[in-house]
């Protein structure tokens, strides 16, 4: 099962050899999907990390075509690591997903709108510059590196530069469906984290982040048992809505992240951008 997967990651090189590039280290890149190729490739690598790996309920389609497939794939830009390995097949090992607040509006709206109201986050973006949600990232086991999340961020520095973008937000997991399970982190983060109000987004069914009255948990501990990808999300400013949601086919407990781009810690952008990066 495995196997099939990672095999409906690769690209022809024929095809990367007419498609530009962000940057390279070593044997990887990172570059913008412009083909359906490309985003064939990272459905597969979404399937093998959300389905295979983490246990999501896939659709029929879904598992007939063994991808990670929706409605919003058409309409975004997917931001790709390559890796070109030694065998001649290159393949996708790290995506993540952008839909841009001008091309949200002229189409379904945000992703994260079935999850979270929005209003407070919209009405700032239009007033400050244009909004980016981040979905559907992943990375392959054996590429969760340093270097491949070095890159993941300097393609989405490059972007945020090249379209104007004041706020990146979206949705972020934490694994299982018992919010109980994961009561001293999302307490931490309702404590520690919060979104001011006019950018609080608030979960559309009710289900409390503040589950444990603050000083009476081990702050390190919530702290420590955090995904990584939530720690990183904090260490460059990021914020919390007001809630979490419940997806139970993907088998996680989501929590809303915001970023504003201006308050990223400064050596980030600095390590991550460049005058030669556009996207």
């Amino acid at each position: 099962m495995l196997q099939t997967s990672l095999a409906t990651t690769a690209i022809s090189p024929q095809l990367l050899d007419r498609a530009p590039l962000v940057a390279r280290q070593g044997q990887l890149d990172v570059r913008l999907a412009g083909s359906a190729e490309e985003i064939a490739a990272a459905q597969a690598l979404r399937y093998q990390i959300f389905y295979e790996e983490m246990g999501a309920q896939p659709t029929l389609a879904m598992r007939a075509h063994r991808r990670d497939i929706d409605d919003y794939d058409h309409v975004c830009d997917h931001l790709l690591v390559i890796d070109h390995g030694l065998d001649g097949r290159p393949k996708v090992v790290g995506t993540y997903r952008m839909l841009r607040q001008e091309v949200a509006e002229r189409n379904r709206g945000f992703y994260s709108a079935g999850e979270y109201d929005l209003t407070p986050l919209l009405a700032t973006g239009r007033a400050g510059g244009q909004l980016l949600e981040l979905g559907r990232s992943c990375v392959a086991p054996e590429h969760r590196t340093t270097a491949t999340i070095s890159l993941l961020w300097r393609g989405i520095a490059a972007y945020l530069s090249t379209h104007g973008i004041s706020h990146l937000f979206g949705c972020a997991s934490l694994h299982g469906t018992e919010p109980a399970q994961h009561a001293a982190e999302l307490s931490y983060l309702y404590h520690h984290h919060l979104a001011p109000p006019e950018l609080r987004a608030r979960a559309l069914v009710d289900c409390r982040l503040d589950r444990i009255p603050a000083g009476s948990y081990d702050v390190r501990a919530a702290q420590r048992a955090l995904p990584p990808l939530i720690k990183g999300y904090l260490r460059v400013g990021a914020m919390i809505g007001d809630g979490a949601f419940v997806d139970r086919q993907f088998n996680t407990v989501d929590v809303f992240v915001v970023m504003p781009v201006e308050g990223i810690t400064r050596r980030y952008l600095d390590r991550f951008t460049t005058a030669n990066d556009p996207l």
